[in-house]
């Protein structure tokens, strides 16, 4: 098996979007900056999240059924930060003061291209769910999305 620290080390330098899900469900709404997120299937149209088991994000998405995949726009770093508990000693509400709708499966955040998904199936590996979601709902904004690598937001460009 691979070394830990050079497994980490490697995926630094592997770019992604930074999406922040969310949930709502009869205990109420949650959501987290999540790192991996990809689409599955086109038949039918689905995607997975990957999210710590133990995590608030994870039980809720195992409580709710539901959830929803927020791809962030550039700019969106400060919000990316507050949904990864960054501020959550000065605004332990997460959803406080910003601009989002209100959706079937949890907010559509403001500028932000969404997947709307019902729960399928959850894998379990090591420490973390494999969370498989069919999608009902996008909301397409057509933004080129923040990305996260070494450490760092990042902006995507053409070449």
């Amino acid at each position: 098996m691979v070394d830990r620290t050079l497994f980490i080390e490697a995926m630094r330098h592997v770019a992604q979007s930074v999406t922040v899900v969310t949930t709502k469900g009869d205990n109420g709404a949650a959501g987290a900056t999540v790192s991996a997120f990809s689409s599955l299937s086109a038949d039918p149209p689905s995607v997975l999240i990957c999210l710590r088991s133990d995590s608030r994000i994870a039980l809720a998405v195992n409580e709710n059924k539901v959830y929803c995949v927020n791809i962030l726009p550039e700019g969106a770093g400060e919000l990316a930060e507050r949904f990864a508990g960054r501020f959550d000693e000065e605004q332990p509400d997460r959803f406080g003061a910003i601009n989002c709708v209100d959706g079937p499966c949890g907010a559509i955040l403001d500028g932000a291209t969404a997947f709307e998904c019902t729960l399928d199936k959850i894998i379990s590996h090591g420490s973390h769910d494999i969370c498989i979601g069919n999608v009902t709902a996008i909301t397409h904004r057509g933004t080129r999305p923040l990305a996260y690598m070494d450490g760092v937001f990042q902006v995507v460009r053409p070449v």
